[in-house]
């Protein structure tokens, strides 16, 4: 694969974390609670996880 389709790849991964995270009106609400922590609280930690390994996943792409 050429450098240029890679870094294409690339950016379109870190764009899967950030396009929902940026959608305030996706997760602005309390329901559905996972172990009595609001939705709003715990989509965020989710994704806070899935955006380290996508940055771990470039990373070993080794741009």
């Amino acid at each position: 694969m050429s450098r240029t389709k890679r870094t294409v790849w690339i950016v379109a991964l870190f764009a899967i974390p950030y396009v929902p995270v940026m959608w305030v009106g996706l997760y602005n609400r309390t329901e559905p609670a996972l172990f009595g922590i609001p939705f709003f609280y715990w989509f965020q930690f989710v994704w806070i996880i899935a955006t380290a390994i996508v940055t771990a996943v470039t990373y070993l792409a080794k741009v």
